[in-house]
């Protein structure tokens, strides 16, 4: 059976809180406004899918709401986002040049984790909290159940880092796009994939239903 996902990033969580983990109060509109942007648009998943995360569980609760479903999810610790805290805390560690706005410039932070991302892949941070690869495989292990789900349509909330590995993966493109694929993904943004016996295939990127010309300057975020 082929399974047709829409791999939803998370709604804007807390940037700069001390527990970023957190949808903000715009993060928890903008969930509620996709859910019934999918549901107008004729979405019915057969099977839903979250990372355990909090802000992917208050996702999809946002989503529920905004198109009347009420179906339990199944967690996919697969669809977490890498540790990219404790990726930088690696990073810097022995080196001298912090930024010292590193947690609270959302400019200087994407930059470095950039650079650190790009560090991470070719094996240059010492005692990472996870391996690149093994980041990869678990990504591509949560895109395999979800396929092996036998679900028709299938909903899956996660991350900018796991969605941009998703495509690059997909799409068999070089290691470092699933950087330059992550810092492009909008908060609720959806990645369309058909999920075959023999292949999987890209059909949507960050595209985003709930945002019209009118709500764009406050409904579009990154972070």
């Amino acid at each position: 059976m082929t399974t047709i996902l829409h791999l939803i990033r998370h709604a804007q969580a807390s940037f700069g809180a001390a527990d970023y983990d957190n949808l903000s109060e715009l993060g928890h509109r903008q969930s509620v406004a996709l859910g019934k942007a999918l549901s107008h648009q004729g979405v019915d998943p057969g099977a839903i899918f979250i990372g355990a995360q909090k802000r992917h569980r208050q996702t999809w609760e946002g989503i529920a709401e905004g198109a009347g479903l009420s179906r339990t999810p199944t967690v996919l610790e697969g669809l977490n986002e890498f540790d990219f805290h404790g990726l930088l805390e690696a990073r810097y560690r022995t080196r001298g040049d912090r930024p010292s706005a590193l947690n609270s410039d959302r400019r200087t932070h994407f930059r470095a984790l950039r650079d650190t991302v790009l560090e991470w892949q070719r094996g240059e941070i010492d005692a990472p909290p996870e391996s690149f690869d093994d980041f990869t495989a678990r990504v591509r292990d949560a895109r395999d159940t979800i396929a092996a789900s036998g679900a028709h349509v299938a909903l899956a909330v996660s991350s900018g880092g796991a969605i941009g590995m998703t495509v690059a993966d997909v799409m068999s493109a070089p290691a470092d796009q699933m950087i330059a694929l992550q810092l492009q993904v909008k908060n609720c943004a959806v990645a369309r994939f058909l999920l075959t016996a023999n292949a999987h295939y890209l059909h949507g990127f960050n595209e985003t239903p709930f945002i019209t010309g009118e709500n764009e300057d406050e409904m579009l975020t990154y972070s």
